[in-house]
């Protein structure tokens, strides 16, 4: 009887993992791929389909232009996973396993902020990137000069840069009275990177007219207003929008919660090996639903160079796994970081082949632009075909 290899989700890891199973797996073993959408998505540049949605059929890769006509794909939202005997869950049929790499991403997390969820969009996907854009088009053409539409933009992270500049940019070229402003509860944009890559940013969100609010958190989020600050017998400050994105940080997807492996007390994130192994031997984790451990107290970033990065491996051990080999042991590699600001980028610490192990200064300009639109068509490339990555190119 063949072995049955399951993998769920269709992000960088889960595609990256196929890719690397349909290496590795003999010709007894058979895999599945599920995920609830039929594509996968280039997510770190889903910002651009909120100033031009017509983005998204570049940035959208049919997994039948990535997988093998060998791997069954199923397209379904799953449910549950049933590890004593060994079965995914979906919402109208369930899928039989000897071995599973859940690869679902993360979910918004709204740290318990009253009325956040309920009124503010998220950017985690195309139906987010198009609900932004709709909402922000239709705020500026009910809005004047003199009564400009209000977006508010909460968390300063890489989501809420990008998309205060897209909504910058749309603003610019469409000559719409549109007023951003961007909310970060710590002291910069940013958070917790280097000194001279936040002010990079800063100055190029200023220069594209985004207000920026650092130091107070969003307290609660009413129908057209939210809070930020108060305290100690302090009102908060009321900051008036039309429309609310919120990109304040991740938790676990729902249907992981009930999942009987180990998990992260707070976020449900499961917990993972540095080999992706979770706390049952035949399942594992990688990508943003896990908390791969990199170390004492350390775990991945949840970037999608990470991702990219640990789907090898991941689908690797899972082969290995099966053929009872020692599983590998999975360092990330920080190869940098490059931010779009709307047109422009900033990119920092890039390590680059030209100059070996010695990483490039903070940079902007059309160098960081092309070594933006490089890394995303080099995964496209890798991922489905040269000719998708060149016909995605001008829209990246």
């Amino acid at each position: 009887m063949s072995t049955q290899v399951v993998v769920v989700g269709a992000g960088y890891a889960g595609a990256g993992a196929v890719a690397r199973l349909e290496e590795q797996l003999d010709a007894e073993t058979d895999l599945t791929w599920i995920s609830e959408n039929d594509y996968h998505l280039v997510l770190h540049e889903v910002h651009r389909c909120i100033r031009d949605p017509s983005v998204e059929s570049k940035i959208a890769i049919p997994v039948d232009e990535i997988k093998s006509p060998s791997t069954e794909f199923r397209k379904g939202h799953v449910t549950d996973v049933d590890v004593d005997e060994r079965v995914v869950e979906l919402e109208d049929d369930e899928v039989e396993y000897d071995y599973l790499l859940l690869a679902v991403g993360s979910s918004t997390a709204f740290f318990g902020i009253d009325g956040l969820q309920e009124h503010a969009h998220q950017l985690k996907g195309l139906d987010d990137a198009r609900a932004i854009h709709a909402d922000v088009r239709d705020a500026a053409e009910a809005a004047s000069r003199d009564d400009p539409a209000q977006v508010v933009i909460g968390g300063a992270g890489l989501s809420g840069i990008q998309t205060a500049g897209e909504i910058a940019e749309y603003r610019d070229e469409h000559r719409a009275p549109i007023e951003i402003t961007l909310v970060e509860g710590l002291d910069e944009i940013f958070p917790g990177n280097d000194s001279e890559l936040q002010g990079a940013l800063r100055k190029r969100l200023e220069a594209l007219d985004v207000e920026i609010l650092t130091g107070d958190f969003i307290s609660r989020a009413g129908e057209d207003a939210v809070y930020i600050g108060g305290g100690d017998e302090v009102e908060p400050e009321a900051l008036p929008y039309d429309v609310l994105v919120w990109t304040g940080g991740i938790t676990a997807h729902e249907e992981v919660h009930g999942i009987d492996v180990e998990k992260d007390d707070r976020s449900k994130r499961i917990n993972a090996d540095a080999d992706f192994q979770t706390s049952d031997d035949r399942v594992f984790a990688v990508g943003d639903t896990a908390l791969v451990e990199q170390g004492p107290d350390a775990v991945a970033p949840p970037t999608a160079q990470a991702a990219w990065q640990a789907a090898d491996v991941a689908g690797e051990n899972v082969a290995r796994a099966i053929e009872g080999k020692p599983l590998k042991t999975w360092r990330h590699d920080d190869k940098g970081t490059v931010i779009s600001v709307g047109d422009d980028a900033v990119a920092h610490a890039v390590k680059l082949p030209m100059v070996g192990d010695v990483p490039m200064n903070v940079f902007g300009g059309p160098a960081a632009r092309t070594l933006k639109k490089t890394i995303a068509a080099r995964w496209i490339k890798d991922i489905a075909s040269p000719r998708a990555a060149v016909e995605a190119w001008d829209s990246l």
